[in-house]
């Protein structure tokens, strides 16, 4: 004889409880992933307006050494947010032929311009830019032609909420200092 299986088969589906709980569980799980993702990608966002600001300020202050470096002295309307550097030319035989001036002058507060062109801004003032030693190294507090060695002090705010999130500051001393 045969026996006969009988499978019953349950027709009622889920019920309303029942849904109501995997679309809590699925709603939970899916707020957590949204966040931990935007948290992330606010990271890398930030991260990259730092990296950007870092490589901003390290060609700005690049390119003031390197500039003032090659100067010979200070020139008038020099102070702690503003520097007027006199730098000699040479002919093709090693003598001074004429001079040029660079000036680095912080305007608006918060950009650093190189003559007319700006050169870094978000730049934080609550300190002095740029204080001047003479050759014995002491500070100076008006500059004069016995400066020979120049502080930069660069603090850049990316994010503007006035803290410094790049600090950058380096000693410069005037390579062609006293010649005539």
């Amino acid at each position: 004889m045969k026996k006969r299986i009988i499978i019953k088969i349950n027709r009622k589906g889920f019920s309303l409880i029942e849904m109501m709980v995997a679309l809590g569980i699925l709603s939970l799980l899916i707020i957590g992933s949204v966040t931990f993702f935007s948290g992330g990608t606010r990271s890398w966002v930030t991260g990259q307006y730092q990296l950007e600001a870092q490589r901003n300020a390290r060609f700005a202050m690049d390119r003031m050494v390197k500039e003032i470096r090659e100067g010979k002295n200070i020139g008038s309307g020099s102070s702690e947010t503003s520097i007027t550097v006199l730098i000699p030319h040479f002919d093709a035989d090693g003598n001074i032929d004429s001079d040029y001036t660079v000036t680095y002058a912080l305007i608006d507060d918060t950009t650093i311009q190189r003559d007319t062109n700006p050169l870094i801004e978000n730049v934080l003032t609550g300190e002095a830019i740029f204080k001047y030693y003479n050759n014995s190294d002491t500070e100076v507090t008006s500059p004069d032609a016995t400066v020979s060695k120049i502080h930069i002090n660069l603090k850049v705010d990316v994010d503007k909420d006035d803290s410094p999130d790049i600090t950058l500051n380096t000693d410069v001393s005037l390579r062609n200092f006293g010649l005539q």
